[in-house]
């Protein structure tokens, strides 16, 4: 905090320094200062002092003197306190803070995950004999630690489907390891190994759930719950992307990039190595590696704002990596947490009305508040099932303006935050159509019933 505020201090003294000097010097078209001196110019215009008294008058009151004359009281000492919240109003930032504060709050609700796994495989005893043996493996990944009571050393987890899954895994039914340990930051030995357990997943967002119970290790340690970008800011190209997770198995560590796109939709394949699954995700530029699947992505506040889960390895392609966004991450998770916490599913399960939209129009909109740049589409109803729930109720055409879930209202100028949206709608739920229908304003509504679940 010294170092900071001796660097505001010096920011703010050379800004008060320059400005009377500002009319004093002359620019020539070439870009270089004139020969006269700032004495010589000052005379000029009209100064009759001498030299001595010119710059004794360009000295005038410290920055200490101009604080005490607004009003404050104190000591020097609490002139440099104040100078941060002062600086802040302004919007100053110093060079490198971000770098030694952002990393260190990040890599408190970071964990590695280790899960095992254990397959049978056939060898040649001889030339007509053959034998089955067992062999036991592990995957390292990373998590987030989403949800935290300390005091009852209880936690939930995310991380990355594909970290915890294996499909020739033998020890479970579903291939999901029974054998999962988790580290924190700075407790990455045998002796501090915390056991979790697999709440639910889902291959299809990539996104599993775990669960830590009555941990005296968690319960003493320094650990944090991530906190996450509010549900009202979004997630601009440019933003700060800072990776936190466990590459290599080496233990969690730190890199940085940006936003490069906010939201696209790629086709990969699934934890099972054959399925093809489209994904909505973050495009990045920071460094990813193994291990760091499941490990959080985090902006310039330390607030996650993804969740790294894949990057593209071509000899022609550089730094092209990938997060799933923190709204997908959370909501999915609340999901699972909600109906499967229980121990009756282990899957996402979404609620679908049969309707499928579309952008009808799209552009960019600038902000010059926040000096951000963001698109913005028209979201309308391109198709509408005939045996879906909405059959009769939406027609194709309305122009979505926003979604309520059970009294909550979420806007709609993207297609992906409906899609988003409906992943918080439970059995019971009232879903409300906030629409335009040939410019007219209209309500549609639904209740959520279970026949329109359909697991993840």
């Amino acid at each position: 905090m010294k170092n900071t505020a001796r660097l505001l201090v010096l920011l703010l003294l050379t800004i008060c320094l320059m400005l009377p000097l500002v009319s004093c010097v002359s620019i020539t078209p070439s870009g270089r200062s004139t020969n006269a001196n700032a004495y010589d110019v000052a005379v000029a215009q009209g100064y009759t002092g001498t030299v001595d008294e010119w710059l004794a008058s360009l000295k005038g009151d410290s920055a200490y003197d101009i604080w005490l004359k607004q009003g404050n009281t104190g000591s020097e000492a609490d002139f440099l306190a104040s100078l941060s919240t002062t600086i802040n109003q302004y919007n100053v930032t110093v060079e490198g803070q971000d770098s030694e504060t952002v990393p260190s709050k990040a890599l408190l609700s970071v964990v590695s995950v280790y899960a095992s796994f254990m397959k049978t495989y056939t060898i040649r005893t001889g030339y007509y004999r053959t034998e089955q043996r067992q062999t036991t493996y592990s995957a390292a990944g990373s998590g987030v630690i989403y949800r935290m009571d300390k005091m009852a050393g209880d936690a939930y987890v995310i991380t990355n489907y594909h970290v915890v899954y294996d499909k020739e895994n033998e020890t479970t039914e579903s291939g999901v390891s029974a054998d999962i340990k988790l580290y924190l930051y700075g407790m990455e030995y045998e002796k501090y190994a915390i056991p979790a357990t697999y709440v639910g997943g889902s291959m299809y967002y990539d996104i599993a759930v775990l669960k830590v119970s009555d941990s005296d290790i968690l319960r003493t340690s320094a650990a944090m719950e991530a906190e996450l970008l509010p549900e009202e800011e979004n997630i601009t190209v440019g933003r700060k992307a800072i990776a936190v997770g466990n590459p290599e198995a080496l233990g969690i560590s730190a890199t940085s990039g940006i936003i490069c796109v906010d939201s696209e939709y790629i086709n990969m394949t699934a934890a099972d190595g054959s399925t093809v699954v489209s994904m909505r995700v973050l495009r990045i530029d920071t460094a990813i590696n193994s291990g760091n699947s499941g490990g959080g992505l985090f902006d310039s506040a330390g607030r996650l704002i993804g969740i790294t889960n894949a990057k593209i390895v071509d000899t022609s392609t550089e730094n092209i990596a990938y997060a799933i966004p923190v709204r997908v991450a959370e909501r999915v998770a609340d999901n699972i947490i909600d109906y499967c916490a229980d121990g009756t599913c282990q899957n996402v399960r979404r609620c679908m009305l049969g309707v499928t939209v579309g952008a009808a129009a799209s552009t960019a909109s600038y902000d010059p508040e926040t000096n951000t740049v963001a698109i913005m589409e028209t979201v309308t109803v391109s198709e509408v099932s005939a045996d879906g729930a909405m059959n009769g109720k939406l027609q194709a055409g309305d122009v979505i303006v926003s979604l309520s879930i059970d009294n909550r209202t979420y806007e709609v100028n993207r297609t992906f935050m409906l899609i988003d949206a409906m992943l918080t709608a439970r059995v019971g739920d009232t879903v409300t159509f906030h629409l335009l229908r040939n410019g007219e304003a209209q309500n549609v509504t639904v209740t959520v019933t279970e026949g329109m679940l359909t697991d993840y």
